[in-house]
């Protein structure tokens, strides 16, 4: 039987292998290329996973976590002015953002998943490639994200993809 290969020779085997191999401590392990190429993997995947989804669904109507109000509302409180229609990686990483990133992650560090490497787009207006996306954990994937979707800038995505379904002819 055929195996099914996801992304650069990956196949469902070694997938199954990388979740084991994911679920463990992070001390386990060196610069392992394996474990990072999976990690690559799995971040790719939740991009692709999430740019299909505020494409299909109003993203104001989205719900990521069962904390989505908690997360926004901190999020909004600690980074009132962080201007989110195109992300200044520098910015978002500076050492004064680290800090306030670093008390923000500690209140969700009992969630699940709360810092895995998550890819982030830049631009709110383009798609996911690798010139528009940069590694962030996936709290903080998920402040941004939940203030983009609910502030309307994923909007367009979503507005376009009803548009494009409405003058589909055959």
């Amino acid at each position: 039987m055929e195996q099914l290969t996801v992304a650069n020779g990956v196949g469902a085997a070694e997938l199954s292998m990388g979740a084991d191999l994911l679920s463990r401590s992070a001390d386990e392990y060196g610069n392992d290329e394996k474990v990072e190429m999976l990690w690559a993997v799995k971040a790719f995947e939740h991009a692709e996973v999430y740019f299909n989804l505020i494409c299909s669904v109003d993203p104001k109507l989205l719900r990521l976590t069962p904390y989505d109000d908690k997360i926004y509302k901190e999020f909004r409180r600690l980074f009132p002015d962080l201007k989110l229609d195109i992300l200044n990686e520098d910015e978002v990483k500076s050492d004064a953002s680290k800090i306030k990133w670093r008390r923000f992650s500690e209140i969700y560090k009992n969630m699940e998943n709360y810092n895995f490497g998550t890819l982030l787009r830049k631009d709110v207006r383009e798609d996911y490639s690798e010139i528009n996306s940069f590694i962030v954990i996936r709290i903080q994937f998920y402040a941004i994200e939940l203030a983009r979707n609910r502030e309307g800038l994923n909007d367009e995505h979503f507005l376009k993809n009803i548009y494009d379904k409405d003058n589909f002819e055959p």
